[in-house]
């Protein structure tokens, strides 16, 4: 360091002459003198040559833990603040003999002292830097440390303001990734005395995006494989940048399987391979293939797949219909809800698979060009149906627990998935059952006789009154022809009334059959639950059927009548009881 704090007094060349031209004895010439000031000018012009807030370079001389000594080539050493040179961490950086810029913040020549400021000179530098990177078009970088209002905050040296709208090309999803990173930005306006200083990084990547945009459509064509990054997802595709030119990948060309939604298969940023399927230069428009990088499964899917194979997939979807299976990537089989068990009547799939679910299946057609496959999961078992009939031959006598009771009759079980049907007509012989629930209940372990089995229909028919002989066979020993019988009237309609003779055995008296007198109706003369006397007339135990007459009863006994009435008078019957009634109505009009 060169010292320049020599006292004037002490130097006799600056020395003032006395008047009588000697200094201490010594005699000396005005020549001298005017040798000597030159010298003493430059030496005075070293101490002024500083200004306040002026930058300039300086040696660090001392540190002790207030202040750093820093030589700036004054006369003594300036001093800045410890703290200026404090780390994060809390150390000291500054260390004996660093160069450092620093800027003069206040001296005073009569107490020979300077203030200096790191700081503030690294401020004006910061500052120089911006105005020369704004007037010359130029970058420079910084690292984002915050959120703010509207956009972020980056360090640059001093703060600046980063838009939102200026921090990418696209709007930012979470803008709390971007806190932390460094990037370089264009400066689009500052205003030093305000502080103000508003950045942009999308500038940068839009002139980036244009030069790789120009390269791109250059290089690109129909059936090119490139590499591209994923930019956005939506439910019919993803859009992949190809380098400034964005193309679309249709939700159909990722795959040759199925693919629910592409958000499944990738995420914002995923780095993937396509090929171009079309290309519009002028309207910059780019159909993108992933599917088609690998060879169509369907092409061998005959050979692969051969009618009759059994197989193992995955159940992809259901439908009201039946069941898709992914056998592999691309190939998907079709198992209708028929071909899903011997024995069930499936009305819906998912009663009997679910999504994810692991099968097997066997193949029952293959369609290669209409890109199906037919499969079923019955055929994976023996058909119950092709030895039911030898295990239960007609006439067989079962027993078995009831599983379900409907309208027009009850389900027996007979074998595992195979049941049998007791019609509501094959209850009884003689009751009239309105509902099956009148006379069993679900649970119930009842006999039946096998009456029929379809195999290719799969059904199996059962008979509970079969286990009894039929009632109506007999009848006609019960209720001979022309005999007289009692009964109860069960209904009345118009063109007749039922008696019910014993429990399941009614006879019908037609309206024909009621009187001799004509009538158009019984309604209303005759009452449900009433006790008759009829005549059986015939009997068809074939059809089941009584034909009773009130009106032959009513004859037989007016026959009766005239008979004991000739009798009585010792004649040979001539007339009918109704002509002699008549022929004695009109004897009493012509006494009249």
């Amino acid at each position: 360091m060169v010292n320049i704090t020599t006292n004037l007094e002490k130097d006799p060349m600056l020395e003032k002459p006395s008047a009588t031209g000697a200094a201490d004895g010594k005699e000396f010439s005005m020549d001298a003198i005017d040798a000597a000031e030159p010298s003493m000018n430059m030496y005075e012009d070293s101490f002024g040559q500083f200004k306040e807030g002026e930058v300039v370079t300086g040696v660090i001389t001392a540190v002790d833990k207030d202040l750093v000594l820093v030589d700036i080539g004054y006369k003594s050493e300036g001093q800045i603040r410890i703290n200026e040179f404090r780390a994060e961490d809390g150390s000291i950086t500054a260390r004996v003999g660093d160069r450092v810029e620093v800027m003069v913040e206040w001296w005073d020549d009569e107490d020979e002292r300077v203030i200096l400021s790191k700081e503030k000179a690294a401020n004006i530098k910061v500052w120089e830097n911006i105005k020369k990177c704004h007037d010359e078009d130029g970058t420079i970088r910084g690292a984002i440390t915050s959120r703010v209002k509207g956009g972020f905050s980056v360090d640059i040296g001093v703060p600046a303001f980063l838009p939102g709208s200026q921090a990418d090309l696209r709007p930012i999803r979470n803008l709390d990734d971007m806190v932390g990173k460094t990037y370089d930005f264009k400066i689009l306006k500052y205003n030093r005395k305000r502080s103000n200083i508003v950045l942009s990084r999308r500038v940068l990547l839009e002139k980036e995006r244009e030069s790789k945009r120009a390269a791109t459509l250059s290089s690109i064509h129909e059936g090119k494989v490139l590499p591209g990054i994923i930019k956005n997802i939506t439910e019919y595709g993803v859009f992949v940048d190809l380098g400034g030119v964005d193309g679309l990948l249709h939700i159909t060309d990722i795959s040759w399987g199925r693919v629910k939604h592409p958000s499944d298969l990738f995420k914002i940023g995923d780095q993937i391979n396509v090929k171009v399927l079309n290309l519009d230069l002028e309207k910059e428009r780019v159909s993108l293939g992933m599917k088609q990088l690998a060879a169509d499964p369907w092409t061998v899917a005959a050979q692969r797949y051969p009618v009759g194979k059994r197989v193992t997939g995955r159940v992809v979807s259901l439908t009201d219909y039946g069941a898709f299976v992914e056998l592999e990537e691309g190939i998907e089989g079709l198992i209708h809800v028929s071909e899903m068990s011997w024995t069930r009547k499936v009305r819906h799939p998912s009663k009997v698979v679910s999504v994810g679910e692991e099968v097997e299946a066997v193949v029952l057609d293959i369609k290669p060009e209409a890109r199906r496959i037919s499969l079923g999961m019955k055929q994976v078992a023996p058909n119950p149906w092709d030895v039911i009939a030898e295990k239960y031959p007609v006439g067989t006598t079962i027993e078995g627990k009831i599983k379900n009771i409907t309208d027009f009759g009850i389900f027996i079980g007979i074998d595992e998935g195979i049941d049998g049907l007791v019609h509501i007509s094959d209850l009884s012989w003689t009751k009239r059952v309105k509902h099956p629930s009148e006379i069993y209940k679900k649970g119930d372990v009842v006999q039946a006789i096998v009456l029929d089995i379809e195999k290719d229909n799969e059904r199996f028919s059962l008979g509970v009154k079969q286990l009894q002989d039929d009632p109506w066979k007999s009848v006609g020993a019960r209720y001979r022809v022309g005999t007289e019988i009692n009964g109860t009237i069960t209904n009345v309609t118009d063109f007749g009334v039922f008696v019910e003779l014993e429990e399941g055995i009614e006879g019908l008296v037609h309206v024909s059959e009621i009187s001799k007198e004509k009538i158009k109706t019984p309604v209303g003369k005759f009452n449900v639950g009433e006790m008759i006397t009829a005549k059986v007339m015939t009997i068809n135990s074939d059809e089941r059927r009584i034909g009773l007459s009130i009106k032959r009863l009513e004859v037989d006994r007016e026959q009766s009548l005239l008979s004991e009435y000739v009798s009585s008078m010792g004649q040979a019957p001539t007339t009918t009881f109704g002509e002699l009634l008549r022929e004695n109505l009109q004897e009493k009009l012509k006494e009249e």
